[in-house]
């Protein structure tokens, strides 16, 4: 159990929103709701800046604020919560986008209780996945997260909302399955029975169990992160869910699959990620690659913002597989900085939906002269995710790239591969996201569009999501450290776990890299 004389500060993050959410069929108004919601998310927003602020020391690579109290002990089910540098930014990014999407989600009148409702409930969820220690409250919050997301894509979703929605279920919740599965198979093997992330990492596996539990987890979290051929059920999530969800979908939900292989995959199955490392960097290249091509094929301008996603997630996946704190770095940099250059994207799409009816591009044009301010804050937001020097893109791929050319992992020849693969998908990328801006904002204006004048340009209220958004992206990318920071002793302390596990023959001679086939070939170090 936690230190009785300290408050319970990750406990109220993750309740905070979470037992709220049910006071909301209590307001006498439904249009209370609204308010209800931003006053909580924003409350709980603010509990982050002040504990992590304030309580948190950033120099200690170790969990911090851990709370533990017996829930089923029969079982060996707690309630276990910690926070270190692998949870820390996310835990933020969560509760930033989240309440951004309250905001954005303001002039939501079908039902506007159920839609604030299931916000909360979401809110709580995703902070419980970032925060939970024990794996049976991961997957608990794991599988609460699963349901608002299906009911806000079903319910207030566009034309093909119950046929998005169900292959989002099917999918994802198919594929948490495989969280249960590898779980269990740690906490039977040895002695003991234990579910606790930590005790599970200080068991010692047999190298087959490991690839066991790695497969079922990889399965998992490449279905969320998406990994192709696994990804085929976002597209149609983005394209039928509101901007608000969008925004969460893109910005949070996705990087709880980057979370999950690094934390479980890397950090406690790091000899089996010698063996399965190479398969990710692979496939972070055909991501990278087939997303960008993908997007470029797209006529609608939701589902090319998600292959570009689809794409961009590929780097996340080469940096966990480099074997280097750059590498973990720019995974983690990376997250960071598409959940905030999606979020922005998908709010200002839901903008231009709002105004014109239509997301088809071919049906777009010439907003730029009636949409001046959003034109703007769009160009900026696309500039972000093509990686322009100066934001916060730019900075997560450019390390990632670096981590793994100082990889000595790998054979020049395999990391010379996987950079070509990954270069062109950083070609493409401005090819796709600036012949958007050119069909949605220039030229002359389809005459069948019928332009919502009485809306006009972007509100006060527009303008501030998508500032706080854009200056996030544009201060990581001046300076990194505004990131970084957060992380930085916990990937050291990563990746020197990861190099323990590689071969003798890698890690006594770091300048003479081997090929991935030899890494596969040699027996772990204990």
């Amino acid at each position: 159990m936690s230190n009785s004389l300290e408050f319970p500060w990750l406990s109220a993050l993750v309740l905070l929103p979470l037992l709220a959410a049910f006071g909301i069929p209590l307001l006498p108004q439904s249009r209370w709701a609204r308010w209800y919601a931003l006053a909580v998310g924003a409350l709980d927003l603010g509990l982050m800046v002040y504990v992590f602020g304030q309580r948190y020391d950033l120099r200690d690579f170790s969990l911090q604020l851990a709370e533990r109290y017996a829930w089923l002990p029969q079982i060996g089910f707690h309630w276990s919560l910690a926070v270190d540098g692998l949870s820390f930014p996310l835990v933020l990014l969560s509760g930033l986008i989240t309440t951004l999407a309250i905001v954005a989600a303001w002039e939501v009148a079908y039902k506007p209780r159920l839609f604030f409702f299931l916000l909360l409930l979401l809110y709580g969820a995703q902070v419980g996945v970032f925060l939970a220690q024990d794996l049976l409250l991961f997957f608990l919050m794991w599988e609460i997260e699963l349901v608002p997301v299906y009911l806000l894509i079903a319910i207030w979703g566009g034309p093909q909302r119950q046929y998005a929605a169900t292959k989002f279920i099917l999918y994802t919740a198919a594929a948490s399955i495989f969280i249960l599965v590898g779980s269990l198979t740690m906490a039977f093997a040895g002695e003991g029975f234990s579910l606790e992330m930590a005790e599970l990492g200080a068991k010692s596996y047999p190298l087959a169990l490991q690839i066991l539990a790695y497969t079922a987890f990889l399965i998992a979290f490449g279905v969320k992160l998406p990994i192709f051929p696994l990804h085929t059920w976002l597209p149609d999530a983005h394209s039928e869910a509101s901007a608000p969800i969008s925004m969460i979908l893109a910005g949070v939900l996705l990087k709880m699959g980057g979370y999950g292989l690094i934390r479980l995959n890397v950090g406690i199955l790091s000899e089996a990620h010698v063996y399965f490392a190479p398969v990710l960097a692979v496939l972070g290249a055909v991501n990278i690659v087939y997303g960008a091509l993908a997007a470029l094929g797209q006529n609608y301008l939701k589902r090319r913002l998600a292959y570009s996603s689809i794409a961009h997630m590929g780097f996340v996946l080469i940096g966990i597989a480099a074997f280097t704190e750059l590498g973990l770095n720019g995974a983690l940099l990376q997250m960071i900085s598409h959940g905030l250059i999606a979020a922005v994207l998908f709010f200002l799409t839901g903008i231009t939906y709002e105004r014109t009816h239509t997301l088809a591009l071919d049906k777009l044009g010439g907003l730029a002269k009636q949409m001046p301010k959003a034109f703007a804050l769009f160009t900026a937001g696309s500039l972000a995710s093509l990686a322009l020097p100066g934001m916060s893109g730019f900075v997560g791929e450019l390390t990632v790239f670096l981590g793994l050319i100082t990889s000595d992992a790998y054979a020049p020849t395999f990391k010379a591969g996987i950079a070509l693969l990954a270069a062109v998908g950083i070609i493409l990328t401005p090819i796709y996201l600036l012949s958007m801006l050119r069909q949605v904002f220039y030229g002359a204006q389809d005459p069948g569009l019928v332009l919502e004048d009485y809306l006009g340009d972007l509100r006060p209220r527009e303008m501030a999501v998508a500032l706080c958004l854009l200056l996030p992206i544009l201060g990581i990318g001046l300076y990194p450290r505004l990131a970084t920071q957060t992380y930085d002793v916990t990937t050291v302390a990563v990746a020197a776990q990861l190099r323990s596990a590689l071969p003798t023959e890698i890690v006594q001679r770091p300048l003479l890299p081997v090929q991935p086939a030899q890494v596969a070939a040699l027996p772990p170090t204990d």
